[in-house]
């Protein structure tokens, strides 16, 4: 195990490696920094040293890509004594064989005088995220190899007769008084779903911040976040109203207010509505496209992800992110009163996410999900399976990732926000693959969280150039 352990350490640094190389080049293709080192290796005649900030930006990168090459041919050569399954190493070899045609074009840019076009940048772009697919896959791969459990795939998991729903048992309601006030707030506040809120508010705030434009004042980011709060309640009331009887079986939801009747349902739902009429009549009062994507945001989480997703199909968290998406195209919309490109790459990012961040949850919580009868990817298709999707998504994410640096021109501090916490995010998902605790799927979702959180936040600021 100790082995398997380094040559994943290995290989995840290989990957990493290359991400970096990925992602400063495109902060580098976008800052026009290779112009500032227009010969190759170096600069100058091609051995002269730097001179400027931009050209030993460019000089670091070039630097960086000798370092990711040492690490790949390093991971191929340890495959190849460590005998890994043909498929591990093939993908070492796809990767390997494309690295000196992405070098090579990264050559090209830095010694043609002409600035490169975006086709040029693209294909750069496009090769390194190929090459750093096929590390990833061989990561993936050789995890799988020396973790996985073919024999864990539960045979029909769900046919088993679910254990009958008892009559919700009474809450026991505290003194009249500031007492039985306190906890009705809280048990409202419960139905919203409040740690929700801060993440899909950050979306929100990055896609207005990408747009920019002369409507990002502080009254539209102002009414676009307080109605998004307002709307994340309404579909977390709508989802705690539908699923209230399931919730009585599971255990970490057994006690929420309407599995207890605490709270009344027509209440609930009452709650509900003004939530939503409220949320919706903010977004409307910015712009009519605003107003429909916060409809589409409440009517999807509540009734498409909660009513016929989660309760019918194994890929109910994929589709289900479009819920999280959705703030970003609402964010773009407010300032812009159209759906950008920056708004449409920021939410694939947060598509993407959703997979490699709830599928640690869902690990962590199998057997609260079997007993809710829930079709969640670990209790259908087995732990190994899942461990294997949280990195596939977790790649395509930072993939994602790389694209929109490129595509609305971040710099400097949104790479090294996202590359410090993707290295976090994999490390999390590699020792979860080896661990294979509960605690472990916690560490990586709390991880996933923080590189969300944290790459959000790095568009904002980056924007905002604070």
């Amino acid at each position: 195990m100790s082995s398997d352990r380094q040559f994943a350490g290995l290989l995840a640094a290989a990957a990493m490696g290359v991400y970096l190389l990925v992602a400063v080049g495109a902060t580098t293709a976008i800052t026009d920094a290779a112009a500032a080192c227009s010969g190759w290796p170096a600069c100058g005649g091609g051995l002269a040293l730097p001179t400027s900030a931009d050209g030993w930006f460019a000089m670091g990168h070039r630097i960086g890509a000798l370092g990711a090459g040492l690490l790949l041919i390093a991971a191929t050569v340890v495959a190849w004594r460590r005998e890994e399954s043909r498929r591990v190493k093939g993908a070492l070899l796809f990767a390997l064989a494309l690295f000196p045609l992405q070098s090579g074009v990264g050559a090209v840019i830095a010694t043609t005088a002409v600035t490169p076009t975006a086709n040029v940048s693209t294909i750069h772009l496009a090769l390194g995220v190929a090459i750093f697919g096929g590390v990833l896959a061989a990561l993936a791969w050789a995890l799988e190899d020396a973790t996985g459990d073919p024999d864990d795939e539960p045979t029909d998991p769900l046919d088993d007769e679910l254990p009958p729903i008892d009559d919700a048992p009474s809450a026991a309601m505290p003194e009249p008084g500031w007492p039985r006030t306190k906890a009705k707030l809280q048990a409202y506040a419960r139905l919203t779903k409040p740690r929700l809120m801060w993440l899909l508010c950050l979306v929100a705030s990055a896609a207005m911040a990408l747009a920019g434009g002369e409507n990002f004042t502080v009254p539209v980011v102002a009414k676009t976040l307080v109605a998004g709060a307002l709307s994340i309640g309404a579909s977390g009331t709508f989802n705690h109203v539908l699923e209230r009887d399931v919730d009585r079986r599971m255990q970490r939801t057994s006690d929420r207010p309407l599995a207890v009747d605490l709270v009344p349902v027509r209440n609930a739902v009452a709650f509900g509505l003004t939530l939503a009429a409220i949320s919706v009549g903010l977004f409307a009062s910015i712009n009519l496209l605003a107003g429909v994507l916060g409809l589409t945001a409440i009517a999807f989480y509540s009734v498409v992800y909660t009513l016929i997703l989660k309760p019918n199909t194994v890929q109910n968290t994929v589709i289900g992110g479009a819920a999280g998406a959705l703030p970003a195209l609402i964010g773009w919309a407010a300032v812009t009163g159209e759906i950008g490109w920056g708004g449409l790459g920021l939410a694939t990012i947060v598509f993407l996410w959703t997979p490699a961040h709830f599928y640690n949850l869902a690990l962590a919580y199998k057997d609260d999900y079997a007993a809710g009868g829930f079709p969640m990817m670990p209790v259908v298709r087995g732990e190994t399976t899942t461990r294997r999707h949280i990195l596939w998504y977790l790649g395509a994410t930072l993939a994602a990732t790389a694209a929109l640096a490129l595509m609305v021109r971040l710099d400097w501090l949104f790479v090294a926000f996202g590359v410090a916490l993707a290295a976090l995010f994999l490390w999390t998902v590699v020792r979860l693959h080896f661990e294979r605790t509960e605690a472990a799927a916690f560490r990586a979702f709390h991880a996933s969280n923080a590189y969300l959180g944290g790459v959000l936040l790095a568009v904002v600021l980056d924007t905002l150039a604070l």
